[in-house]
């Protein structure tokens, strides 16, 4: 039956090529949205909290600071609205699932950068 479903998958979902990133990266992510019968391109640009599942069910969570509050939200990496993903600065992290980054606030919530 697993057989089956990776079958499908290979075969039948197209897969886009995004760059590779992490969680602690700070990524732009370019979406379309339709307001009726229009459309136009919406970006979100935060920290990758997490990156999780594999394959087709892969979904990532990017968390902003809107104003004073803290905004999350997650993409599933094979949504058809997705544009095109840009890592602006790779970050240095120990985890690969950084939630405690929602409690800190002010010098304590920056992420040293990772040196190529």
């Amino acid at each position: 039956m697993s057989d089956l479903v990776k079958f499908v998958q290979d075969e039948f979902v197209t897969k886009k090529d995004f760059p590779e990133f992490n969680s602690g990266d700070t990524i732009t992510v370019y979406y379309e949205i339709k307001e009726g019968e229009k459309t136009r391109t919406q970006f979100f640009k935060g920290v990758v909290i997490q990156k999780r599942g594999a394959g087709i069910t892969q979904t990532f969570t990017i968390r902003k600071m809107s104003g004073s509050v803290g905004v999350e939200r997650i993409f599933p990496i094979n949504m058809p609205a997705l544009q095109k993903i840009e890592v602006n600065q790779r970050g240095k992290v120990r985890r690969a699932r950084i939630f405690y980054f929602r409690n800190l606030t002010g010098k304590k919530a920056k992420i040293k950068e990772r040196r190529r």
